[in-house]
């Protein structure tokens, strides 16, 4: 399909900067492919109504990690660029592969250096290697600590990486490292958050738990990978990025029972959903699974699990349009952003939400 089937004109004014406070009073748009209406404006907390006892939400229990890191790169004895990462893959316990900027002036075997403020270990250092170079200014890493070790130091001298379209506007500070994770993350990894479940709190909890509605966890690390423009013209010739997930047995085995007796499958972000398609079979049972996936979906695709997603509002011309236009219809879902921009709905990342039934 053409890209520019998915492009729309969207105000920087409707780029939200800052998430809802408390985080559960944030709107949700309702979208139904079919019936009346199509549309309905509701909030977050209204969540529950639209589910019945016996469905399973499906969320993403990955963990930000601090990813963004700043160094110098070293070159023998002299000291030149200073360069900017965001990690966006583990491929070892000492590598990641990460998006470097500015990357030309990157070559192998160059020497970076992390963190000399003092506030990391071995005096306030953390070095790495450039141990390859790829397309799209991304590099594989080679640090000189690993394991539990590494993430001790990627804590103490990385930051919270803010998608660049809040850090081109302001700076990350204290309060991004709670607003910027979700109060049921577990599982370290992630350099982006999977930003529909930021919008769940106690209180929500406790009302889907009056409704008979289920939540299961899935994990999928969100690489710096999901914010990359589609480049080409066409969607047949644009590259997935891949990330890393996992479906236990017991998760797995517990949401085919759902579907067995008649529940919903919902799941909580496009992450989810990529995980849990990733994990099914063409008959739709969801098997145990774990590794990387680069699934790709985009209007055609047929869905074999899903049945109702919660999303925010994402980039025109992204991936995660694409998606969410395959889920509900490409028509439906340009009508349903244009009424969201129209009536003040926040996007991106840290906006609104909401919540789409699939086209049949």
């Amino acid at each position: 399909m053409r890209v520019d089937l998915f492009d729309f004109d969207l105000p920087e004014t409707s780029i939200a900067l800052r998430p809802a406070s408390p985080r559960d009073s944030a709107r949700m748009l309702v979208v139904r492919p079919e019936g009346e209406p199509v549309l309905s404006d509701c909030g977050v907390l209204d969540l529950p109504s639209f589910l019945k006892p016996g469905d399973a939400l499906v969320f993403n229990d990955t963990k930000v990690i601090p990813a963004q890191l700043e160094g110098i790169r070293r070159r023998g004895e002299e000291i030149t660029t200073p360069v900017s990462l965001t990690l966006h893959m583990r491929v070892a316990p000492d590598r990641w592969k990460a998006f470097a900027r500015p990357a030309r002036r990157l070559k192998l075997g160059d020497r970076i250096s992390f963190g000399h403020g003092g506030s990391s270990c071995l005096l306030g250092t953390l070095d790495a290697t450039v141990e390859e170079k790829a397309d799209a200014g991304e590099v594989t890493l080679r640090f000189e600590l690993s394991g539990p070790v590494l993430d001790e130091a990627i804590t103490a001298v990385g930051h919270i990486p803010l998608p660049p379209y809040i850090a081109s506007k302001r700076a990350e500070d204290a309060r991004d490292w709670a607003d910027y994770q979700t109060v049921y993350a577990r599982e370290e990894g992630a350099v982006a958050a999977p930003t529909a479940g930021l919008h769940f709190t106690d209180r929500l909890f406790a009302k889907l738990d009056e409704a008979g509605v289920e939540r299961h966890f899935v994990t999928l690390h969100v690489g710096a990978g999901t914010f990359l423009p589609v480049k080409t013209d066409d969607t047949d010739d644009h590259v997935m990025h891949e990330e890393i997930g996992h479906v236990d047995a017991a998760t797995a085995e517990k949401l085919n029972a759902v579907r067995e007796r008649g529940g919903r499958i919902v799941c909580v972000g496009t992450t989810s959903l990529r995980l849990i398609e990733s994990a099914a079979t063409k008959e739709g049972t969801i098997r145990p699974w774990s590794g990387p996936t680069g699934i790709f979906i985009t209007p055609g695709y047929r869905f074999r699990t899903v049945d109702m997603l919660m999303t925010n509002f994402h980039l025109p011309k992204s991936t995660l349009f694409m998606l969410v236009s395959a889920f509900a219809g490409l028509e439906t879902m340009r009508a349903a952003y244009a009424h969201a921009i129209a009536t003040g709905y926040r996007f991106y990342s840290y906006g609104d939400s909401s919540l789409l039934f699939r086209k049949d």
